[in-house]
């Protein structure tokens, strides 16, 4: 399985998690703020993905659960199902056909690196990513966008150009560009923060990652 499938979800929700880090992610009179420990994020995504030889994007879409502290749920509905589990301590990819793909932290240093700085991200610390990238941000009438350029591409870097993060209240579009022109766009909908408890289900893929 290709590493940046697997990654690309929680670069997604890190992109998504921008918005309720810090006042320097969007404009300051939204009142935003960070998610609280015992809230979660849930929302929808459309995702498409341009790569060289191919004529037209490739589309799928789904859903995502992020709770604070405990970990990332995206789950991919079409064209076919696929769950990504993420926490602190791994990743479980399972697809529709049954196969499953298991990830320890300790595998691969760089999704510990993405999960610590999305942990910053949603806490309002700003410090763990302002080491691995050059962040600019431009304001208009139509919203803000966010421009993430990584400071080191190299093969112990982020296998990214740039993310840009675009929005008005919440984040709405996020692109990621990498070095060989391929592309990921997300578009994001239907975001809600709320208290209520993860599902008996939520519960069980978390404690699964924790537990490899």
């Amino acid at each position: 399985m290709n590493a940046w499938r697997m990654f690309l979800g929680l670069f997604s929700l890190f992109c998504a998690a921008l918005w309720l880090a810090d006042a320097k992610a969007a404009p300051p009179d939204k009142g935003f703020a960070p998610l609280k420990e015992g809230q979660i994020l849930r929302g929808r995504f459309e995702q498409f993905r341009t790569l060289k030889g191919f004529g037209a994007p490739l589309k799928s879409a789904g859903s995502f659960t992020l709770a604070v502290e405990r970990g990332l749920i995206w789950r991919t509905e079409t064209p076919f199902a696929m769950m990504t589990i993420m926490t602190g301590n791994g990743l479980i990819q399972r697809s529709e056909g049954g196969g499953i793909t298991r990830l320890p932290a300790g595998r691969v240093p760089f999704m510990t690196q993405l999960y610590n700085m999305l942990g910053g991200a949603l806490g309002g610390d700003w410090g763990a990513m302002a080491t691995t990238f050059a962040m600019t941000r431009k304001d208009s009438k139509n919203g803000w966008q966010l421009t993430l350029t990584p400071l080191q591409q190299d093969s112990s870097g982020f296998p990214l150009q740039s993310i840009v993060v675009s929005g008005r209240q919440n984040v709405d579009d996020v692109v990621m560009a990498k070095p060989n022109g391929d592309q990921d766009r997300i578009v994001f909908a239907q975001q809600r923060i709320t208290s209520e408890d993860l599902t008996g289900e939520e519960v069980a893929l978390l404690d699964a990652v924790e537990a490899q």
